[in-house]
């Protein structure tokens, strides 16, 4: 489980810099897509992984796979 969520940010944060270089990229490139139509595309990506992401993580949860370790509260 938590290869997947590491692997999920991975992707995340691949989406995000994907995205970034096609937004500060010159136009006119040798793709056929424009600039901006690619970095909605990674940025809908990266938005759809998050998603994802946290639906495995309250999956997880739900189910007892993952358990919490927080801090324990002072009363």
């Amino acid at each position: 489980m938590k290869i997947l969520i590491g692997l999920g940010f991975v992707v995340i944060l691949a989406a995000l810099a994907s995205a970034g270089w096609f937004m500060v990229r010159r136009p006119g490139g040798d793709s056929a897509a424009p600039p901006g139509r690619r970095m909605a595309r990674a940025l809908a990506v990266r938005v759809g992984v998050s998603i994802a992401v946290f639906l495995l993580i309250l999956l997880g949860h739900l189910l007892g796979w993952i358990h919490p370790t927080g801090v324990p509260i002072q009363g």
